[in-house]
C-alpha cells in the first residue's frame, strides 16, 4: 500500500515554511534557514520575515555544493539538545551546525520511530535484537533501544558514531553496540556467521564512503544489500525499515527491492515521508518501505 507518512509527535521541531529551494525550520528554541533542493515553490512568507525569525542561515560554497558555511546571528548556539517524546520513550539528542548543512537529525524519521518503538514492544521475545546500518547519529537505534531492545548501530564515520553515544547518554540509555565499519562489508560477515536479527533498519545514503575507503553508491548496491539483509531477518517476530533519500528513487523500487528479496508481505508499507509547514505545502524528504511479522 502505498502511503504518505509524516510524523505526529513533536514538540521540539517545526517546518515553518519552505520554497525558493530553503526550508525556514525550529528545533527547539532556534530557528534555522537550510537549503531544499525539493522546495521548488515560492515561500508563502516574504523574505523578510525569513530574514527576521531565522537566527542561523547556511549557504552553500561555490566549488563544492555539498558544503557551506553557516551565518549566525547574535545568540545563536552552535550546539544544543532537543527532545522526542512517544508514549514511555523519552529520547533527548545534541544539535550542531555542520559544514554539510545536516544538524544531527532528521525530523521526518519521527514516525519511524514510533513505528520501532511499537513493533519491538510487541513482540514476544525477552530481548529483541535489532540492527541499525548507515545509523547516522542514532534516532532510530535510540528508539529501539528504549522499547528494551539489544541494538547493534553500525556507521562508518567514527565522529558520528561518537554523537551517537552522546545521545544515548542524554536520553538515559545504555549498552548500544558501536560499529564504525562498512555497512555492507558488515552484513557480509555476519550473513557468514549465521546471526540473526528481529529488527533491521537501513537509511543508506546515495553515495558514501565506508571506514576504509569502500565505496557505496545506492543503486549499484541496495539490491545486493538487501538480498543479503534477507538472510539476516528473522522469519517471525521481526520488521525491516528502508529509508531512500535519493531524488531519483520512488517508493516502488524499494518495493519491488523488497519483495524481490522476501516475497510478498502482509503488512508491507510503501510511500514517502514528508513534512508538512504552517502554509500546508507538504515537503517531500525520500521514500519509505517497511514490513512486520509478528
Amino acid at each position: 500500500m502505498i502511503k504518505l507518512l509524516t510524523p505526529n509527535n513533536w514538540k521540539d521541531y517545526e517546518l515553518i515554511d519552505s520554497g525558493n529551494f530553503e526550508k525556514l525550520e525550529r528545533f527547539g528554541k532556534q530557528i534555522l534557514t537550510r537549503p531544499e533542493p525539493q522546495a521548488v515553490w515560492d515561500k508563502s512568507m516574504p523574505e523578510a520575515e525569513w530574514v527576521k525569525r531565522s537566527q542561523a542561515n547556511f549557504r552553500k560554497e561555490k566549488n563544492d555544493p555539498e558544503k557551506g558555511k553557516w551565518h549566525l546571528n547574535k545568540g545563536c548556539l552552535e550546539q544544543w539538545q532537543i527532545g522526542y517524546s512517544y508514549k514511555s520513550m523519552n529520547l533527548n539528542m545534541r544539535l550542531g551546525l555542520t559544514s554539510f548543512r545536516h544538524i544531527g537529525v532528521f525530523p521526518e524519521q519521527g514516525d519511524n520511530w514510533d513505528y520501532i518503538y511499537d513493533r519491538i514492544t510487541e513482540m514476544k521475545v525477552d530481548r529483541p535484537k535489532i540492527l541499525n546500518l548507515f545509523a547516522y547519529t542514532g534516532g532510530a537505534s535510540l528508539a529501539a533501544c528504549a522499547a528494551g531492545a539489544e541494538v547493534v548501530h553500525v556507521d562508518s564515520v567514527k565522529p558520528v558514531i561518537t554523537w551517537a553515544r552522546e545521545n544515548m547518554e542524554h536520553s538515559g540509555l545504555d549498552g548500544i553496540r558501536w560499529i564504525v565499519e562498512d555497512a555492507l562489508k558488515f552484513v557480509k560477515r555476519e550473513v557468514r556467521r549465521g546471526t540473526k536479527y528481529n529488527g533491521i533498519i537501513l537509511d543508506p545514503p546515495a553515495y558514501g564512503r565506508g571506514a576504509d575507503g569502500e565505496k557505496w553508491v545506492l543503486e549499484e548496491n541496495i539490491n545486493e544489500m538487501i538480498k543479503l539483509c534477507s538472510e539476516l531477518l528473522e522469519k517471525d517476530n521481526s520488521f525491516l525499515i528502508m529509508s531512500l533519500y535519493s531524488m531519483g528513487f520512488s517508493s516502488l523500487i524499494g518495493e519491488n527491492l523488497i519483495k524481490a528479496a522476501f516475497g510478498d508481505q502482509k503488512n508491507l508499507e510503501s510511500g514517502e515521508l514528508y513534512l508538512e509547514d504552517g502554509f500546508g505545502k507538504k515537503l517531500p524528504l525520500g521514500t519509505i518501505v517497511r514490513f512486520s511479522n509478528s
